[in-house]
């Protein structure tokens, strides 16, 4: 496609899509490629991806709510992830777990990987579901931290310490340069690991040789991903990219309610699974309904309780009363993050939240305004097929009166794009938003390919496969979207389209 005039590339912000791309409503289209149709395999627990990291209490499953990249190769990884801690990106919650024995929730952290000289002191927690217990998961929020940045930190202080960096992102304006990816449903399956894990140690001699990082600091945003073979293909293909800057995921991270009693050690072997991504970039979440594990059956009558005990998110700075509904900006976007699975009618705390959040949005500080949610709104597949309307009747039309630019969403396993600027029915106005549907991250059950036919007006693109996307902000007036089928070389585009925003041009050409 060619580049609009004013595409200047003076503020990137790429999303990485598990799902797909977004296109003009062009009559609607579903594309004629042909994937295999069959169910995805998980990896088996002694896969190398799972593998428990060497040392004595090492810190696994590290995560950062804007999180870092972290490869696996040589070692063995500890659950670690990193977040945004607060609504402009000046914190970052980092999370890890020790199995042994709670040992330090200190955080040693600087510019200089010889020398961290700061520190920043965390907590620990631990919970029991069913016949499982957790072991210690540590939360530490990093504060006052420069914008656009390369932190190291270490982590298992006195024990088996590991170091790791991410960068922070730069201060939040209209034209600031920035990237996010998206993800969906994102399940490990062993076989396809040992596939990629050759893959992955190809291009890490390739490119470590020649002086390159293999993952640059870079967001993505995804859903549903799992910890199956395709998952894997997913996560690698999503690496190889080297665009985003963030994650944006929409949802269903381990899957562990599909096992037996919800089986807990699912969440353990999908946070070290993923840890190569999320202990080096930011990871943006959303709760799906994977991720409710309420099982009264078994004597687990609490919705959440693994999610919210392992994954904490900024919500109390967007003046959020729950982790399930919050915001935050990054680069020149503002983030709206709700619940599906979460009470939304009139008078409830996210109804409330969100009337109060909306218009609060400084779109000449954040042009780019994107909401994230599971279960869609729009969407022409038999499966999950209008679970998301009463949600859409409650909260569309404020939608449209702000003028929100893309609603990202995951739960059907595929993808579609749909409702483009209005100019496809039922929501026929130059405000409304593009919809897309990203649940193809590499869930278990395989792609959704049953849909309805005739193809539905307002569904403008579908396919029945795996990927990722990458949304990339030009400006405050263009953003370039491309979606990377997991089929294809990295380089590939599948689905491309130019976004003009809702708040700043009248409408798509």
């Amino acid at each position: 496609m060619h580049r609009p005039a004013g595409a200047f590339p003076c503020l990137r912000l790429l999303v990485v899509l598990t799902l797909g791309s977004v296109n003009f409503c062009d009559g609607g289209i579903t594309s004629s490629f042909s994937r295999k149709l069959q169910k995805s395999v998980d990896m088996p627990l002694d896969s190398d991806v799972f593998r428990v990291p060497s040392g004595h209490n090492a810190p696994q499953q590290v995560t950062f709510c804007n999180a870092v990249f972290l490869t696996s190769f040589g070692l063995n990884l500890m659950k670690v992830h990193i977040t945004l801690g607060n609504h402009d990106g000046s914190s970052m919650i980092i999370s890890w777990v020790t199995q042994d024995e709670p040992g330090s929730s200190k955080v040693l952290y600087g510019t200089d990987k010889d020398h961290l000289h700061k520190s920043a002191q965390g907590k620990h927690t631990r919970y029991k579901f069913y016949n499982y217990t957790s072991g210690y998961i540590h939360h530490c929020t990093i504060h006052h931290l420069q914008h656009d940045t390369k932190y190291y930190y270490a982590i298992g202080i006195g024990h088996t310490v590991r170091t790791f960096w991410f960068t922070t992102p730069p201060k939040v304006g209209p034209d600031v340069p920035y990237i996010f990816g998206l993800i969906g449903k994102f399940i490990y399956m062993p076989w396809l690991y040992a596939i990629l894990q050759v893959l992955y140690t190809f291009l890490f001699f390739a490119f470590h040789c020649h002086g390159s990082k293999l993952v640059d600091s870079q967001h993505i945003l995804s859903g549903d991903l799992r910890q199956t073979y395709d998952s894997n293909i997913t996560l690698s293909h999503y690496e190889a990219n080297r665009k985003a800057q963030a994650v944006l995921y929409v949802g269903d991270l381990s899957y562990a309610d599909h096992y037996p009693n919800h089986d807990n050690v699912r969440w353990d072997t999908w946070g070290r699974f993923v840890e190569r991504s999320t202990a080096y970039q930011p990871w943006i979440w959303t709760a799906g309904n994977h991720e409710l594990d309420f099982a009264p059956e078994i004597g687990e009558a609490k919705p959440f309780k693994p999610f919210t005990h392992r994954y904490h998110v900024p919500y109390i700075s967007s003046g959020s009363t729950a982790p399930f509904w919050y915001s935050l900006k990054l680069g020149s976007a503002h983030i709206i993050v709700l619940a599906s699975y979460s009470a939304y009618g009139k008078y409830t705390p996210q109804y409330s939240w969100l009337e109060a959040e909306l218009p609060k949005v400084n779109r000449t500080e954040t042009p780019w305004l994107i909401v994230l949610v599971h279960s869609p709104w729009y969407n022409s597949y038999n499966y999950h097929f209008m679970e998301g309307e009463s949600m859409r009747v409650m909260f569309e039309q404020w939608f449209v009166q702000y003028k929100v630019d893309v609603v990202f969403s995951g739960h059907v396993h595929a993808y579609e794009r749909s409702v483009v600027n209005g100019k496809c029915e039922p929501v026929v106005d130059g405000s409304a938003p593009v919809y897309v549907t990203i649940g193809d991250g590499g869930n278990i059950e395989g792609p959704a390919n049953n849909m309805t036919e005739p193809q539905p007006s307002y569904s403008a693109f579908r396919e029945a496969s795996f990927g990722h996307a990458v949304f990339e902000i030009k400006n405050r007036t263009h953003a370039y979207y491309a979606w990377h089928r997991n089929q294809d070389g990295n380089e590939v585009v599948a689905d491309s389209f130019w976004f003009y925003n809702r708040s700043w041009n009248s409408a798509d050409i």
